[in-house]
């Protein structure tokens, strides 16, 4: 009998707390509904504007501290070479203030057949570095001869805005070869 008491109020008590939650959701007129919605979708916006606002003032302060990293995902020989994936996690530049370390893949040749080469070279000073700052974020140009007879310039656009680099590596001699990808802090 004891147990069946205790069944039955249970029973009852699930049963009440649904018919309340059912009159709570009935008594949310149409335009309280749209306004509770509203309210949660303007909060999730500011909360995303929010994160971005601080995404790009990140991105800033990695640039402006000249600490950081590019990480290439594809490369492309310019102006309509194939794209490739580049899955190998030692490719990066990194600048270290005025000294900077590269090792990236470089497509070689002034005419077909081309032939990959890896730029793997610390490099204590560059020349002609500027940041400038631009509309979508941050655009960086530096030069060296990686200690060969040729000119290589190397332009980074940083998009704070976006999320992502791209660079261009140029030389006199060769096809441009453009990466896209992003840069981290160190």
């Amino acid at each position: 009998m004891r147990h069946s008491f205790i069944i039955f109020a249970a029973i009852a008590t699930v049963a009440i707390v649904g018919i309340t939650t059912n009159i709570d959701a009935q008594n949310n007129t149409p335009a309280e509904k749209k306004a509770k919605h509203t309210a949660a979708q303007n909060a999730r916006q500011q909360q995303r504007a929010e994160r971005i606002a601080a995404f790009e003032k990140h991105i800033d302060s990695i640039v402006l501290s000249q600490h950081f990293r590019f990480e290439p995902q594809t490369m492309q020989q310019l102006p309509a070479g194939i794209t490739r994936n580049l899955m190998n996690p030692e490719y990066e530049i990194q600048i270290w203030g005025s000294e900077v370390d590269v090792c990236i893949p470089y497509i070689k040749g002034i005419t077909p057949p081309y032939y990959p080469v890896i730029f793997n070279y610390v490099l204590p000073y560059v020349s002609g570095y500027t940041t400038e700052q631009t509309h979508d974020g941050w655009s960086i140009t530096f030069s060296s001869t990686l200690y060969s007879s040729n000119d290589y310039t190397f332009h980074l656009e940083i998009y704070s805005r976006y999320g992502g680099a791209l660079l261009t590596i140029s030389s006199p001699f060769y096809n441009s070869v453009q990466y896209t990808g992003n840069i981290f802090g160190i």
